[in-house]
Protein backbone atom coordinates (compact mmCIF):
# COMPACT_ATOMS: atom_id res chain seq x y z
CA UNK A 1 0.00 0.00 0.00
CA UNK A 2 1.45 3.45 -1.00
CA UNK A 3 2.45 6.61 0.92
CA UNK A 4 0.47 9.02 0.49
CA UNK A 5 2.26 12.32 -1.03
CA UNK A 6 3.00 14.40 1.75
CA UNK A 7 2.47 17.78 -0.27
CA UNK A 8 -1.45 16.38 -0.93
CA UNK A 9 -2.20 15.93 2.27
CA UNK A 10 -3.38 19.02 4.29
CA UNK A 11 -2.78 19.66 7.86
CA UNK A 12 -5.65 18.32 9.54
CA UNK A 13 -5.75 15.05 7.62
CA UNK A 14 -1.95 14.40 8.91
CA UNK A 15 -2.92 15.19 12.25
CA UNK A 16 -5.83 12.88 12.05
CA UNK A 17 -4.24 10.11 10.80
CA UNK A 18 -1.11 10.21 13.10
CA UNK A 19 -3.36 10.27 16.24
CA UNK A 20 -5.66 7.87 15.09
CA UNK A 21 -2.49 5.62 14.62
CA UNK A 22 -2.17 6.01 18.64
CA UNK A 23 -5.18 4.29 19.56
CA UNK A 24 -5.52 0.62 19.99
CA UNK A 25 -8.02 -2.12 19.31
CA UNK A 26 -9.82 -2.75 22.09
CA UNK A 27 -9.58 1.21 23.45
CA UNK A 28 -12.32 2.95 25.55
CA UNK A 29 -11.64 6.51 24.75
CA UNK A 30 -13.75 9.39 25.81
CA UNK A 31 -14.03 11.26 22.34
CA UNK A 32 -13.46 15.12 21.87
CA UNK A 33 -14.84 17.17 19.50
CA UNK A 34 -13.10 18.43 15.99
CA UNK A 35 -10.31 16.43 15.30
CA UNK A 36 -10.25 14.15 17.91
CA UNK A 37 -13.79 13.26 16.78
CA UNK A 38 -11.81 12.81 13.08
CA UNK A 39 -9.35 10.72 14.69
CA UNK A 40 -11.48 7.82 16.48
CA UNK A 41 -13.99 7.33 13.97
CA UNK A 42 -11.07 6.79 11.76
CA UNK A 43 -9.23 4.32 13.87
CA UNK A 44 -12.18 2.52 14.71
CA UNK A 45 -12.68 2.03 10.40
CA UNK A 46 -9.26 0.80 10.26
CA UNK A 47 -7.43 -0.71 12.36
CA UNK A 48 -9.44 -0.75 15.81
CA UNK A 49 -12.78 -1.81 15.32
CA UNK A 50 -13.12 -2.78 18.57
CA UNK A 51 -12.50 0.68 19.71
CA UNK A 52 -15.06 1.34 22.12
CA UNK A 53 -16.19 4.79 21.78
CA UNK A 54 -18.10 7.15 24.59
CA UNK A 55 -19.55 10.73 23.76
CA UNK A 56 -19.71 13.27 26.48
CA UNK A 57 -23.70 13.22 25.80
CA UNK A 58 -24.12 9.54 27.39
CA UNK A 59 -23.71 7.45 24.44
CA UNK A 60 -21.43 4.19 25.10
CA UNK A 61 -20.06 2.06 22.38
CA UNK A 62 -21.10 4.23 19.50
CA UNK A 63 -21.09 2.66 16.23
CA UNK A 64 -21.88 5.54 14.07
CA UNK A 65 -22.68 4.81 10.35
CA UNK A 66 -21.76 8.04 9.49
CA UNK A 67 -19.00 10.96 10.92
CA UNK A 68 -21.39 12.19 13.75
CA UNK A 69 -21.50 16.22 13.68
CA UNK A 70 -21.10 16.72 17.31
CA UNK A 71 -21.54 14.90 20.94
CA UNK A 72 -25.31 14.80 20.16
CA UNK A 73 -25.89 13.49 16.90
CA UNK A 74 -28.78 11.00 16.91
CA UNK A 75 -26.64 8.85 14.57
CA UNK A 76 -24.32 8.32 17.45
CA UNK A 77 -27.48 6.34 19.60
CA UNK A 78 -28.31 3.97 16.76
CA UNK A 79 -26.51 0.38 17.25
CA UNK A 80 -24.49 1.99 20.54
CA UNK A 81 -24.21 -0.36 23.67
CA UNK A 82 -25.73 1.98 26.08
CA UNK A 83 -27.32 5.36 26.27
CA UNK A 84 -27.52 7.01 29.68
CA UNK A 85 -27.29 10.41 31.41
CA UNK A 86 -24.02 12.64 31.44
CA UNK A 87 -23.73 12.04 35.49
CA UNK A 88 -22.99 8.07 34.87
CA UNK A 89 -20.80 8.70 32.05
CA UNK A 90 -18.85 10.81 34.40
CA UNK A 91 -18.88 9.44 37.45
CA UNK A 92 -19.50 5.31 36.70
CA UNK A 93 -16.62 5.24 33.33
CA UNK A 94 -14.41 8.79 33.41
CA UNK A 95 -13.76 8.61 37.37
CA UNK A 96 -13.68 4.87 38.48
CA UNK A 97 -10.94 4.86 35.95
CA UNK A 98 -12.61 2.52 33.02
CA UNK A 99 -11.74 4.91 30.25
CA UNK A 100 -8.32 4.08 28.82
CA UNK A 101 -7.83 7.74 26.79
CA UNK A 102 -9.20 10.75 26.49
CA UNK A 103 -8.99 12.72 23.43
CA UNK A 104 -8.98 16.48 23.39
CA UNK A 105 -7.90 19.82 21.97
CA UNK A 106 -7.09 23.44 22.89
CA UNK A 107 -6.34 26.88 22.47
CA UNK A 108 -3.10 26.96 23.89
CA UNK A 109 -0.82 23.54 25.43
CA UNK A 110 1.81 24.72 27.90
CA UNK A 111 4.88 23.18 28.56
CA UNK A 112 3.69 20.76 30.98
CA UNK A 113 0.33 19.89 29.10
CA UNK A 114 -1.95 22.15 30.52
CA UNK A 115 -4.45 23.12 28.45
CA UNK A 116 -6.53 26.57 27.76
CA UNK A 117 -9.86 26.54 26.22
CA UNK A 118 -11.24 29.36 28.07
CA UNK A 119 -9.72 33.13 27.25
CA UNK A 120 -7.26 34.72 25.53
CA UNK A 121 -5.31 36.90 27.60
CA UNK A 122 -6.37 38.21 30.81
CA UNK A 123 -9.26 36.18 32.11
CA UNK A 124 -11.45 39.74 33.50
CA UNK A 125 -10.46 41.43 30.40
CA UNK A 126 -10.09 38.70 27.66
CA UNK A 127 -8.57 39.29 24.02
CA UNK A 128 -10.98 36.23 23.07
CA UNK A 129 -13.65 34.26 24.64
CA UNK A 130 -13.28 30.83 24.03
CA UNK A 131 -16.33 28.08 24.97
CA UNK A 132 -14.84 26.85 27.91
CA UNK A 133 -14.11 23.38 29.29
CA UNK A 134 -17.19 21.29 28.54
CA UNK A 135 -16.06 18.30 30.12
CA UNK A 136 -12.39 18.21 28.95
CA UNK A 137 -10.98 19.05 32.62
CA UNK A 138 -12.36 15.69 33.61
CA UNK A 139 -11.05 13.57 30.97
CA UNK A 140 -7.85 15.65 31.81
CA UNK A 141 -7.60 14.66 35.27
CA UNK A 142 -9.04 10.79 35.23
CA UNK A 143 -8.54 9.45 31.99
CA UNK A 144 -5.93 6.90 32.56
CA UNK A 145 -3.69 8.30 28.99
CA UNK A 146 -4.57 11.47 27.78
CA UNK A 147 -3.78 12.05 23.89
CA UNK A 148 -4.17 16.22 21.99
CA UNK A 149 -4.46 17.19 19.23
CA UNK A 150 -3.92 20.75 17.59
CA UNK A 151 -1.91 22.61 14.97
CA UNK A 152 1.54 24.06 16.20
CA UNK A 153 1.65 27.76 16.45
CA UNK A 154 3.88 29.77 18.47
CA UNK A 155 0.63 31.47 19.60
CA UNK A 156 -0.83 27.96 20.52
CA UNK A 157 2.25 26.91 22.40
CA UNK A 158 3.23 29.55 25.03
CA UNK A 159 5.55 28.28 28.04
CA UNK A 160 2.58 28.85 29.99
CA UNK A 161 -1.19 29.29 29.44
CA UNK A 162 -3.39 32.50 29.58
CA UNK A 163 -5.72 30.03 31.42
CA UNK A 164 -5.71 26.42 32.95
CA UNK A 165 -8.81 25.15 31.80
CA UNK A 166 -7.49 21.25 32.03
CA UNK A 167 -4.80 20.04 33.79
CA UNK A 168 -1.59 18.45 32.73
CA UNK A 169 1.29 18.18 34.80
CA UNK A 170 0.29 21.34 35.98
CA UNK A 171 4.24 22.76 37.00
CA UNK A 172 5.80 19.40 36.76
CA UNK A 173 4.63 15.44 37.78
CA UNK A 174 5.42 15.73 41.23
CA UNK A 175 2.73 19.09 41.35
CA UNK A 176 0.26 16.42 39.60
CA UNK A 177 1.40 13.88 41.98
CA UNK A 178 0.26 15.93 45.29
CA UNK A 179 -2.93 16.92 43.47
CA UNK A 180 -4.88 14.06 44.09
CA UNK A 181 -6.04 13.46 40.10
CA UNK A 182 -5.69 9.66 39.13
CA UNK A 183 -5.48 9.64 35.08
CA UNK A 184 -2.04 9.20 34.03
CA UNK A 185 -2.13 12.98 32.35
CA UNK A 186 -1.06 13.77 28.71
CA UNK A 187 0.80 11.28 27.16
CA UNK A 188 1.46 12.60 23.47
CA UNK A 189 0.53 15.65 21.94
CA UNK A 190 0.16 15.47 18.06
CA UNK A 191 0.87 18.73 15.55
CA UNK A 192 0.93 19.12 11.77
CA UNK A 193 5.00 19.36 12.71
CA UNK A 194 5.16 15.99 14.62
CA UNK A 195 5.00 14.42 18.06
CA UNK A 196 5.79 15.71 22.00
CA UNK A 197 5.81 13.27 24.94
CA UNK A 198 6.57 14.34 28.57
CA UNK A 199 9.77 13.89 30.22
CA UNK A 200 10.75 12.27 33.52
CA UNK A 201 9.71 15.79 34.90
CA UNK A 202 6.47 16.43 33.15
CA UNK A 203 7.82 18.66 30.72
CA UNK A 204 6.59 18.04 27.26
CA UNK A 205 9.70 17.50 24.95
CA UNK A 206 10.23 16.87 20.80
CA UNK A 207 9.93 12.88 20.28
CA UNK A 208 9.29 12.91 16.99
CA UNK A 209 8.88 14.89 13.07
CA UNK A 210 6.68 14.51 10.12
CA UNK A 211 9.08 13.58 6.96
CA UNK A 212 10.55 17.02 6.00
CA UNK A 213 9.93 19.11 9.49
CA UNK A 214 13.18 19.84 11.02
CA UNK A 215 14.08 20.36 14.81
CA UNK A 216 14.34 24.18 14.18
CA UNK A 217 11.08 24.50 12.35
CA UNK A 218 9.56 23.16 15.29
CA UNK A 219 11.17 25.10 17.67
CA UNK A 220 10.95 28.45 15.76
CA UNK A 221 6.55 27.32 16.30
CA UNK A 222 7.18 26.92 20.02
CA UNK A 223 6.94 29.50 22.91
CA UNK A 224 9.71 28.09 25.35
CA UNK A 225 12.97 26.52 24.52
CA UNK A 226 12.14 23.27 23.26
CA UNK A 227 14.18 19.90 23.81
CA UNK A 228 14.08 17.29 21.37
CA UNK A 229 14.20 14.02 22.58
CA UNK A 230 17.99 11.90 21.90
CA UNK A 231 16.37 8.95 19.58
CA UNK A 232 14.39 11.55 17.73
CA UNK A 233 12.51 9.68 15.01
CA UNK A 234 10.87 9.96 11.61
CA UNK A 235 6.90 9.71 11.29
CA UNK A 236 5.27 7.24 8.93
CA UNK A 237 3.70 9.34 6.42
CA UNK A 238 -0.21 8.41 5.73
CA UNK A 239 -0.67 5.70 3.36
CA UNK A 240 -3.58 5.92 0.20
CA UNK A 241 -5.99 3.98 2.54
Amino acid sequence: MGSTDMTTCTASELMTVHAARLLRDGDVVFVGVGLPNLACNLARRTHAPNLVMIYEAGVIGARPSRLPLSIGDPTLVTRATSVCSMYDIFTLYLQRGNVDVGFLGGAQIDRFGNINATVIGDYAHPKVRLPGSGGSMEIAGWANRCYIITPHQKRRFPEKVDFATSAGFLNGRAARDASGVRGGGPQVVVTNLGFMEPDETGELILTALHPGVTVEDVQANTGWALKAAANLRVTEPPTDE
